[in-house]
């Protein structure tokens, strides 16, 4: 991001989420407080150490006529429904969208593979001639975005990355920075996944990086917390309209917020361990304050990456105390994936819509099922019920396989 001229406005939200549809829907399910995590009823998890899961509730007839809908896969549907609502929430037309020159990124770990997993045993079972010749044009990454700029009229720049658990706060920083440098005046940006098949989700339990708390699915995630033992594995996607400030202004726009920084780093170091130093992991936040010209004591709250995973929330308050200095004894944190769980790619852009909203209506979300907190995460986490507090600026973590790190800074409107 070059051009400080330029500001980038949050002013359209589209989410689907295990814990509420819509804005609405959405806020409602944080401030609620209360678990999406249900055992799975998409397909029978009875083979795996991990039974539970955070499914959506997802109609894609609400969203598209039957014919539309046969021709795409519940990935590529719930990145038509995330960017129709947030477009209809910026109160713009495709029409008016397409004319503004507006693109897509997009971002999600693994695409279209739940489909394509279906397939397959279409294939094993009835052979070639059985399977759906949509299978092709599903299953790659770009499928939703592709999907929803044919749908859309939209043909300004249109890129899907596959950066594993960052990839939806990636494509929003990236899109920022096409509106930043003056590439673009609006785009559509966020993350989609739909991961809930049985060979995809049996390979997270292979690695032994689920949870295993099959007794008591709405406590199974629990960021933070003495006694988290893995992540739990969500469905959904959220859609974000950014926009250049001021045109947001002159056509009277809601902003929610603004996207104010944004960097990204690699740990190179392990596949899934984060490296133990969180050297490259605070210097994701350092350089998202950097790019928004913004010291450690503006940010009044951190919305953690907090997988619940052992490794990771520990390394993450580490990286926390390193980016932020004495600041880091003094600013609020909370991790959500206790309510939605973890939507894989498409998380960092829920995390995103929630930040705004947080920013919004001054309540910082709650971290839920911290009952225990580990004396490694020593940090104000905020407990569960969240805390009604305004702050000029929040920063939003989202980490991935590969030792992928991204940030994002958000200000107040």
């Amino acid at each position: 991001m070059t051009d400080s001229s330029r500001r980038v406005a949050i002013t359209g939200i589209g989410p689907i989420t295990p814990i509420g549809n819509g804005v609405d829907g959405l806020w409602d399910g944080v401030r609620r407080g209360e678990s999406a995590v249900r055992p799975i009823s998409r397909f029978d998890p009875a083979p795996f150490s991990c039974r539970v899961a955070a499914e959506v509730e997802f109609e894609a007839l609400d969203f598209m006529d039957p014919k539309r809908a046969h021709r795409l896969d519940r990935f590529s549907q719930i990145g038509l429904a995330c960017a129709q609502m947030a477009l209809a929430d910026a109160r713009l037309s495709p029409a008016q969208a397409a004319a503004a020159g507006m693109g897509i990124y997009t971002g999600s770990a693994l695409g279209g593979i739940a489909f394509a997993e279906e397939q397959h045993g279409v294939f094993v079972e009835r052979g070639i001639r059985a399977i759906s010749p949509l299978l092709a044009l599903s299953v790659f990454g770009g499928a939703a975005s592709s999907a929803v700029a044919i749908e859309l009229g939209l043909t300004g720049p249109s890129v899907a990355n596959a950066n594993s658990c960052a990839s939806g706060a990636i494509a929003l920083g990236e899109a920022a920075r096409l509106i930043r440098d003056g590439r673009a005046e609006v785009m559509l940006a966020g993350g989609v996944e739909a991961p809930l098949a049985p060979l995809t989700f049996g390979a997270f339990s292979l690695i032994k990086v689920l949870s295993g708390r099959n007794d008591d699915p709405a406590t199974a995630s629990r960021p933070f917390d003495a006694d988290r033992d893995g992540f739990v594995m969500a469905e959904g996607g959220a859609l974000l309209v950014l926009e250049e400030y001021g045109r947001a202004v002159r056509r009277g726009a809601h902003v929610y917020a603004e996207l104010v920084g944004y960097a990204t780093t690699n740990d190179a170091h392990h596949m899934t361990a984060p490296r133990p130093d969180a050297a490259e992991t605070a210097r994701a936040m350092t350089g998202a304050l950097c790019d928004a010209g913004l010291a450690p004591e503006q940010i009044g709250y951190i919305n953690a990456h907090a997988s619940s995973t052992v490794l990771n929330d520990g390394t993450e308050c580490r990286a926390i105390r390193r980016a932020l200095g004495a600041h880091a004894d003094r600013v609020a944190v909370s991790g959500t994936k206790g309510l939605h769980a973890h939507a894989l790619g498409a998380t960092g852009a829920i995390e995103a819509a929630i930040c705004a909203l947080a920013l919004e209506r001054g309540h910082l979300p709650g971290t839920a099922n911290l009952r225990s907190q580990d004396p490694e995460c020593d940090l104000d986490v905020v407990p569960p019920g969240g805390r009604d507090e305004r702050v000029p600026y929040l920063l939003t973590n989202s980490f991935g396989f590969g030792g992928i790190n991204a940030s994002l800074v958000l200000g107040a409107a």
